[in-house]
């Protein structure tokens, strides 16, 4: 027997009527009570802070949703109450599909756990009638179409409750492009920061593709980007330069792509007329080559993947977006051989090693040939520090030797000063009115602050007394408002300090002011600079006698994001530099000029999402274009470029 009143008649359980917020896990009324919609496990102190939050949020009135404060070291076991669906109780006992039949229909949490193709055909397969049909009239076309632009994207693969922390850089992009693809407006500017990123050469027409039709319906699309094909595509471009930093900001050229070519002072057109030749430098061997192999790894959409990868070698991991690159070069790989060389770097765990044991590893059986690696280090694009007083000199670690040399001077042993009385961090020699900044930060009501220079030291980020003793007719806040280029003539009898700033002219960071605050570089900066570190220490290393030079495992995940072309060729260089140091790079890419001039290549797929996760080839670029993978098929045109 049923009842009509959503109440048992036995028991007296009564339900309210349904209501859609009781089938999102966004809501009070829909998400599982013990994992609060996350759809993890979680700790006391875990459910402590978003209970507080849910709190909060009530108390602002946002009955609907709330926003999830960031949870450090989340689980990832499910939830034992909702089997990781999210949802409550009430919500999964109710069943869409064949009436009238015990237990028929479907959850909304089997339909969550299909792909967007998946769904698709399910919702064309609905055979509704009388008032159902009436009620879904509207309902399923709209699903339908929001479902079709997300198969136009190429996200066919993933499921719909897939978790928005495990989608790459590139899948989010697109999800955002299709809810623009299916909105319909027309007359609307939209602005894109480089869309391609995070993007494979085949997903990227798939994009551009997406973006003409957005264009085709009316509407306006500024695209800021480097890439080629987005350039070749563009109906009018806007060439900014000549050059970065002060010598940039005017228009070099515009126009078509032909109008840009022709223009001899732009950079963007020289790289568009004379592409990039391959190989830069010889491929090197990698038959007789030391070999870190990992074997059964399994992590999100990997299948079992067995790798090798060649050490003090440049190694590639390439695949389609979302083919599970980061999620076997960072997750698995980079996260056990940094587990297994911090072990030994203790006398235990020495003992250990030469005993043959290991940590126990994570996501994968096995891992062999990381014993002969120092140290594990990732270049991320993160910014190198969060303050105005953080800089390219201090960070890289120069800006030591430039105070004792003007500690050095006959002028600051007269008045007493020592090394300390030129930093700008502490002590008496820096503006006590910046405190050091070189600018001062004003609070404005209602408005974001504002930063002004300091009208004492004027941005020199030092006191009169400091600033008045010179070395070679410079003060020491003359020297921080260098540009890089012009530093390294200033200093280039000292070898300490001229050393790391031509590694910097060398990444094409010569603009650069030694001093320029941290918070105003971007991450393609940030990253040039954390690899010039590196690079002075291969120096170091080189010149220390009798000492072994360290062997450090380098991770860089997609390191061209926010790089011009001409910006690449010299990043390839410089990765180049640290594998003849005698180090290991092992890059995550998209771009074809860095896949081109890698000694080994990994490539992952066939597909993104379940359909990847596999290695589809391994092997030299040449390798991959024989074998004619996605990779393989697009690197094709990048080996095979004539010159001009």
């Amino acid at each position: 027997m049923f009842s009509t009143q959503r109440a048992c008649p036995v028991c007296a359980t009564s339900y309210a009527e349904l209501d859609p917020r009781l089938f999102s896990y966004n809501s009070k009324h829909g998400w599982c009570p013990d994992c609060v919609g996350t759809g993890v496990r979680l700790s006391k102190e875990q459910r402590k802070a978003l209970d507080d939050s849910i709190r909060d949020d009530d108390n602002k009135g946002r009955e609907q949703t709330f926003a999830e404060p960031e949870l450090d070291d989340v689980s990832d076991s499910a939830c034992p109450s909702c089997n990781g669906t999210r949802l409550n109780k009430t919500a999964r006992a109710v069943r869409f599909g064949t009436q009238g039949a015990e237990g028929g229909g479907q959850p909304i949490t089997d339909i969550a756990s299909l792909s967007v193709s998946d769904v698709r055909l399910w919702s064309q397969g609905l055979a509704l009638l009388g008032r159902d049909a009436d009620i879904a009239r509207d309902l399923v076309p709209e699903i339908q179409g929001r479902l079709a632009f997300l198969e136009e994207v190429g996200l066919g693969y993933l499921t719909l409750d897939r978790g928005a922390p495990t989608l790459s850089g590139g899948e989010a992009q697109r999800i955002r492009l299709a809810a623009q693809l299916g909105s319909n407006l027309q007359g609307v500017c939209y602005v894109l920061d480089e869309p391609t990123i995070g993007l494979h050469a085949r997903d990227n027409q798939i994009l551009l593709n997406a973006l003409q039709k957005l264009s085709d319906k009316g509407n306006t699309l500024v695209v800021v980007g480097h890439d080629e094909d987005t350039i070749r595509r563009a109906e009018h471009i806007i060439d900014i330069g000549p050059s970065a930093g002060k010598r940039g900001g005017r228009v070099v050229a515009q126009g078509s792509a032909q109008d840009v070519m022709d223009c001899e002072e732009s950079l963007t057109g020289r790289y568009l007329l004379h592409a990039m030749q391959h190989p830069l430098k010889a491929r090197r061997e990698t038959e007789s080559m030391p070999k870190l192999i990992i074997g059964g790894a399994r992590l999100h959409n990997l299948h079992d993947v067995t790798a090798s990868i060649p050490l003090q070698r440049l190694v590639a991991v390439t695949g389609v977006s979302g083919s599970g690159k980061s999620t076997l070069a960072r997750d698995v790989l980079m996260l056990n051989v940094h587990s297994a060389v911090s072990q030994r770097s203790t006398k235990a765990g020495r003992d250990a090693d030469d005993a043959g044991k290991h940590p126990s590893w994570v996501a994968c059986q096995s891992l062999d040939g990381y014993q002969s690696i120092d140290r594990v280090l990732e270049v991320d694009q993160t910014p190198i520090g969060k303050t105005a007083r953080s800089c390219p000199a201090t960070y890289i670690g120069f800006w030591d030797t430039v105070r004792k040399l003007f500690a050095d001077t006959l002028e600051a042993k007269a008045r007493g000063y020592a090394a300390g009385r030129f930093s700008f961090n502490t002590g008496e020699g820096r503006c006590h009115n910046c405190e050091g900044q070189g600018v001062r930060t004003i609070e404005m009501s209602f408005l974001p602050d504002v930063k002004v220079p300091c009208e004492s030291c004027h941005g020199a980020r030092f006191n009169p007394e400091t600033l008045a003793v010179t070395w070679r007719g410079k003060s020491i806040g003359d020297v921080l408002q260098m540009e890089v280029d012009e530093a390294v003539d200033f200093f280039a009898a000292m070898p300490n300090i001229s050393h790391p700033l031509q590694l910097l002219k060398d990444v094409g960071l010569g603009y650069l002011t030694l001093g320029q605050p941290s918070p105003t570089l971007s991450g393609g900066e940030a990253q040039r600079i954390k690899l010039v570190t590196e690079l002075s220490k291969v120096r170091d290393d080189v010149t220390r006698r009798g000492q072994k030079s360290p062997h450090t495992f380098y991770v860089l995940d997609e390191p061209t994001v926010g790089l011009h072309m001409a910006d690449v060729e010299k990043l390839i260089r410089v990765l180049h530099r640290l594998v003849d140091g005698g180090h290991s790079v092992l890059v995550i890419e998209h771009d074809l000029d860095v896949i081109a001039e890698a000694d080994w290549v990994i490539d992952l797929g066939p597909e993104g999402g379940q359909a990847g996760g596999r290695v589809v080839a391994a092997g030299t670029p040449e390798a991959l274009v024989r074998i004619q993978t996605h990779t393989g098929i697009a690197l094709a045109s990048a080996l095979n470029r004539k010159p001009n």
